[in-house]
């Protein structure tokens, strides 16, 4: 069912999307899952509870991108140290996002919105930062067009704001243009010392 607020034009847009995009990359798909079934074990898919649209739980499916290393102890190794060489790659290329395509099926996602992070951040989000969840959690984003990780916190949220502020069927367009373009450029993808950004402790405003 489509939540309350959610044009209906931009659930058409995502749907279409999606269903191209699994009948078209379904030889990719395949082959990632091989390769990271190789490489990494199992399971293929990570799953992860994340925020969805005003903060509604659901799990989100994604390539595994790292291995189960841990050390003499039994604890998993920080997240750079467990990350493999194709799990670089696939986060370099977004083709570890793909599973999330089915997120976008199911009405949990979209193609284009605010990236869902991790639920122990909802708690920490001021009133504005928090509206990032008015609209359903995407795939892609103006945060991701405009430095992804390289940005800081308070620059992400500010974006994704902006989004929900001026949504457009034309501006998911574009986002969905640009994507293309900073996955080839290969920017932003993380911060030094990090598999991708530093936990959000809340922002000192």
């Amino acid at each position: 069912m489509l939540p309350a607020g959610i044009p209906s034009c931009k659930r058409m847009f995502d749907l279409l999307l999606a269903a191209l995009g699994l009948v078209i990359l379904s030889p990719v798909l395949l082959l990632v899952g091989i390769l990271v079934r190789m490489y990494h074990g199992s399971p293929v898919i990570f799953t992860q509870k994340r925020p969805g649209f005003k903060g509604t739980p659901f799990y989100i499916y994604k390539f595994r991108t790292m291995t189960d290393a841990r050390d003499e102890n039994g604890n998993l190794l920080p997240d750079v140290e467990r990350l493999t060489r194709l799990g670089r790659f696939l986060r370099a290329s977004s083709l570890d996002e793909l599973p999330e395509l089915f997120n976008v099926l199911r009405g949990e996602m979209s193609i284009v919105g605010p990236r869902p992070l991790l639920m122990q951040y909802l708690e920490r989000y001021n009133s504005e930062q928090a509206r990032r969840h008015d609209t359903l959690p995407g795939i892609t984003g103006w945060a991701q067009v405009n430095g992804r990780n390289a940005l800081t916190w308070e620059d992400k949220f500010r974006l994704d704001v902006w989004y929900v502020d001026h949504w457009s069927l034309w501006l998911d367009i574009k986002i969905i243009f640009l994507t293309v373009w900073k996955v080839f450029k290969r920017e932003g993808i993380s911060q030094p010392g990090h598999a991708t950004a530093e936990e959000f402790m809340g922002s000192s405003q």
